[in-house]
């Protein structure tokens, strides 16, 4: 039983961290959520003990962050209900894997004072989300540094080292709270606390600093776009019977847009671009062009027996397209080894093939746009390929699979990370939400309601320029946490008493 308290406690923490994600946005949850598994970590007796809490803290947060998967298994893919359950909580726990290993090395490597302990507890973070984000392709969303999109006071820090990066600094606050905390009884915690007060202080104010700073700026004129969203129900998206209500919705959106360039969704054309009947193709190109204007469409196309989730571009400019490089696994592709997956669920177009890496930017009206799709602008390392080229960042997505769950605001959340990190507006065309502009400060000046049919009309400049986080990368949040575990584990400093 004494066991089984401290455990029930971390998943209650790991919980508390979801509420600082949108839509709710109490970003010093997070910061919490942390220091309450420190405090529990600090009192575990051996790694194995580290690793249950880690392993708790985990199945909260992503329990109650990513529970919104089961839709797409229950209602859209037919999983009975019960399996769709157990799928999503399997998947939850594999993610719970790298919080866990984060507290068994802290437990094993923990020493000295506050300070190198809470360094420590932040470099074995950063590289537990990195590695979340990076093995088997990858699954960062719910990193913890997203909960810091402004008007969070580390905000600033995007640009500079990125979501891990910031997760960095969440944890290091956090530790310095945490070991305190844990030594509370102590007669001479009061004077202890004096450091780490002037370290949250410093790290607060550097990211208001950071946060004056123009990293980048814009490039000549804006540019008019209209941005789609066609509220497309997923149960009706593949319905054969429907595709012609579907292109009719979809040239009506476009004749009533007014940009230069009119960008519809992922696969808002819910077929391949080869069958889309040549009449709606000339339709809609024709629509454009009376203004001399661009389309981008989301649609798939086909090469052989490979099908590729693609974008591609019709009127001025026409004949560009970009493919899908980073599949969503099991959504878009079966990882090896697990093809009967696919004998419980019902999922149209999940044997997709990855496009090329490092595709070029479409070229419309003069300025390079870098198209990536959904669940891509996830992986912020791999946008920054794009850059210095691209002066825009489009995302065209569907997340209708996901019904109206937190997979909207969260997503959105992420874009506005994605648009501090590589110091580009983001512009989102998608089917039921969230359709918006973020520009390079993480502010959202315009978007459509969720659920909502309409076209968002904006004017946004390509920006020059680069961040210091596109020039690094992660790379620099990475060689800090190797600092950080290195000074915390590595100097067998006399212990310090609490």
């Amino acid at each position: 039983m004494r066991a089984v308290a401290p455990a029930l406690l971390a998943v209650l923490a790991g919980a508390l961290a979801v509420p600082a994600f949108a839509p709710v946005g109490l970003f010093p949850l997070a910061f919490f959520s942390l220091a309450l598994l420190v405090g529990l970590l600090e009192r575990a007796a051996s790694m194995r003990g580290g690793f249950c809490l880690g392993f708790a803290w985990g199945l909260g947060a992503f329990g109650a962050g990513v529970s919104w998967l089961i839709i797409a298994l229950w209602r859209y893919g037919e999983v009975f209900l019960p399996v769709a359950g157990f799928i999503i909580f399997l998947f939850c726990a594999f993610l719970s894997l790298y919080p866990a290993l984060a507290g068994a090395f802290y437990v094993r490597w923990r020493r000295g004072g506050i300070l190198r302990r809470a360094l420590l507890f932040a470099g074995l973070w950063v590289f537990a989300e990195w590695l979340r984000g990076t093995l088997l392709t990858g699954f960062p969303w719910l990193a913890i540094g997203y909960s810091q999109t402004p008007p969070s006071p580390v905000a600033g820090y995007f640009p500079v080292m990125g979501v891990y990066g910031i997760g960095g600094l969440l944890a290091f606050v956090a530790g310095l709270l945490g070991v305190c905390a844990a030594g509370w009884e102590n007669a001479r915690i009061i004077g202890r606390l004096k450091i780490p007060a002037v370290l949250v202080g410093v790290v607060c104010l550097g990211g208001w600093g950071l946060s004056r700073i123009q990293w980048v700026g814009s490039d000549g004129p804006p540019l008019a776009v209209s941005l789609v969203q066609p509220n497309i129900e997923q149960s009706l998206k593949w319905d054969p019977g429907y595709l012609s209500e579907i292109l009719r919705i979809n040239l009506d959106l476009v004749s009533a847009a007014r940009g230069d360039v009119v960008v519809l969704p992922e696969g808002a054309l819910p077929t391949t671009f080869d069958t889309v009947p040549e009449s709606t193709l000339n339709e809609l190109a024709n629509l454009v062009s009376e203004r001399n204007g661009a389309l981008v469409t989301g649609v798939f196309t086909r090469e052989g027996k490979r099908h590729y989730n693609a974008a591609v571009t019709l009127g001025e400019g026409g004949g560009q397209h970009y493919a899908k490089t980073h599949l969503v696994p099991f959504g878009e592709y079966s990882p090896p080894f697990f093809e009967w997956f696919y004998l419980l669920a019902s999922i149209p177009m999940s044997q997709q093939s990855p496009g090329a890496t490092n595709q070029p930017p479409l070229a419309l009206f003069g300025r390079q746009i870098a198209v990536n799709i959904c669940y891509e602008d996830v992986f912020g390392a791999e946008l920054i390929f794009s850059l210095p080229q691209a002066g825009l960042i489009l995302n065209l997505s569907n997340l209708a699979w996901y019904g109206d769950s937190f997979a909207q605001p969260q997503h959105l959340q992420i874009a506005r990370a994605r648009a501090m990190e590589t110091g580009r507006p983001m512009l989102r065309s998608t089917n039921t939400g969230m359709t918006a502009l973020v520009l390079p400060d993480g502010s959202v000046p315009a978007a459509l309601p969720a659920f909502t049919r309409g076209v968002l009309e904006v004017e946004v400049p390509a920006f020059k320029g680069l961040t210091p986080y596109a020039r690094w990368g992660d790379t620099f949040a990475l060689v800090l946490a190797l600092i950080a575990v290195g000074i915390g584990a590595g100097v067998r400093a006399k212990e310090s008493s609490r």
